[in-house]
């Protein structure tokens, strides 16, 4: 038995399960989010809790039994309090403001970088930390990736984008003549 898959999804108040044929739906104040539930995985929806079984020993079930209860539970957490990841922009003349769900980037670049947010990611930019916020776990995980691709930390100044609270270690970089 998967030690994940056999922990109980504890439902909180205020959110709606609803399970129709393979197709799980959570509905929570923060909004409403739906997932397949793959072939050989059961569901079971109590008064407040969820729990997923597998009915058969294959591999591939097993594989997908921890993915399938961690992914419900994400989903549980994110329509109940949502995510959040922030970055934080180091250099001069970096810089970075949100217009129209739309994030601009100067990021020492000879041109602008208008990045899109797509629908159910909110953003926002206070001094140089940029806010992604959201109830897709992994949408907003792969959003703040892709921002901070735009620019890597340096390893000899430290300058770009990274994480709040990242450490980057820097280089010492080239020992002039004594």
């Amino acid at each position: 038995m998967s030690r994940v898959g056999k922990l109980p999804i504890v439902v909180p108040q205020g959110v709606r399960i609803n399970l129709q044929g393979a197709v799980l739906q959570v509905e929570g104040p923060k909004g409403k989010m739906q997932h397949a539930i793959p072939e050989g995985l059961k569901i079971d929806v109590t008064d407040n809790s969820i729990t997923v079984t597998r009915l058969s020993e294959q591999n591939k079930i097993r594989a997908l039994h921890g993915l399938t209860r961690s992914l419900v539970a994400n989903m549980v957490s994110g329509v109940t309090q949502g995510y959040k990841k922030e970055l934080e922009i180091v250099g001069v003349g970096y810089r970075a403001d949100m217009s129209n769900n739309m994030l601009n980037l100067t990021l020492g670049y000879s041109h602008p970088i208008n990045f899109p947010l797509p629908e159910g990611i909110k953003g926002k930019v206070e001094k140089q930390v940029i806010t992604i916020e959201g109830i897709d776990k992994g949408l907003v995980g792969q959003i703040a990736a892709k921002i901070k691709s735009l620019r890597k930390p340096d390893v000899y100044k430290g300058k770009g984008i990274r994480y709040l609270g990242e450490v980057i270690k820097t280089k010492v970089g080239k020992s002039g003549a004594k």
